[in-house]
């Protein structure tokens, strides 16, 4: 069945405005690859320097994404199905890291997971792990910041599924974990796997609780992020070859993720 499109003549008031805002955006991107050293890209692209933190961006952000999976997932769960007192609470404190400065969450994990932190203190007397200035801390840091995303992609796929299909499993004698692996995650793997992905996206563009968290050494916690802010003081090009990396990344995964925000026209 076909649509009727009604073409609206759009004000002066409006378009001007919208098209100021439109370039303010699209102009960084543009000088971005104006600048470019096109001609030599593909050897920058294969020098140490560029792939070690290319390489270790993608295992950090890799790993942190599944550790939001693990712990994220159940926690939708928890916030779309399950009525608890405070659950408005528990829902704005995971929400808090998307407005908190990244910089205060590296602080808030060091006064956690230091060598004097809270739990970071048990860790080193206990079992002689240290967080901190670690690749570990990279993954730590960037699961912090990534972890809303997904949650608030799978709870809202959580309120959009129909719960009479996990209600007619639970019928038919399915126990609550079997209904929860056999039917919930079935329905909404869409909306898990578009969380992931968000949360994978920013995981690889964090900074600031990187940088305040787990340093900025080459090899060891220099993740891509960094390696640009560190190249804009001694090589611009090279800074611009890594920022390309990220944003080639960027436009990918919001044309993947196009069809969950935008309806067919």
């Amino acid at each position: 069945m076909s649509r009727t499109v009604r073409r609206q003549r759009v004000p002066i008031a409006l378009l001007v405005p919208a098209g100021l805002g439109l370039a303010f955006l699209v102009l960084p991107l543009a000088g971005l690859l104006l600048r470019a050293p096109w001609t030599t890209l593909p050897g920058r692209l294969t020098e140490p320097g560029v792939l070690t933190a290319l390489r270790l961006s993608l295992v950090t952000a890799t790993v942190a994404t599944l550790l939001c999976v693990a712990l994220g997932v159940p926690l939708a769960w928890l916030l779309a199905r399950v009525e608890f007192p405070g659950r408005r609470l528990v829902r704005a404190l995971v929400t808090v890291p998307l407005v908190l400065p990244p910089v205060v969450g590296g602080v808030a994990l060091l006064l956690v997971f230091g060598r004097r932190g809270l739990i970071g203190s048990w860790l080193d007397e206990t079992f002689g792990v240290t967080l901190p200035f670690t690749t570990a801390g990279v993954v730590l840091a960037e699961a912090f910041v990534a972890m809303p995303f997904l949650v608030i992609a799978v709870e809202g796929a959580l309120r959009g599924a129909d719960p009479r299909y996990e209600e007619a499993a639970a019928t038919l004698g399915a126990g609550r974990f079997t209904t929860f692996t056999r039917v919930t995650l079935p329905l909404v793997a869409p909306g898990v796997a578009a969380g992931a992905v968000l949360c994978w996206a920013r995981a690889l563009g964090e900074f600031g609780a990187t940088i305040t968290f787990a340093g900025n050494y080459p090899g060891r916690t220099q993740t891509m992020p960094l390696a640009v802010y560190l190249a804009l003081e001694t090589d611009l090009q090279a800074a611009i070859v890594l920022s390309l990396i990220l944003l080639t990344v960027s436009v990918v995964i919001l044309a993947a993720l196009r069809d969950k925000w935008v309806g067919s026209t």
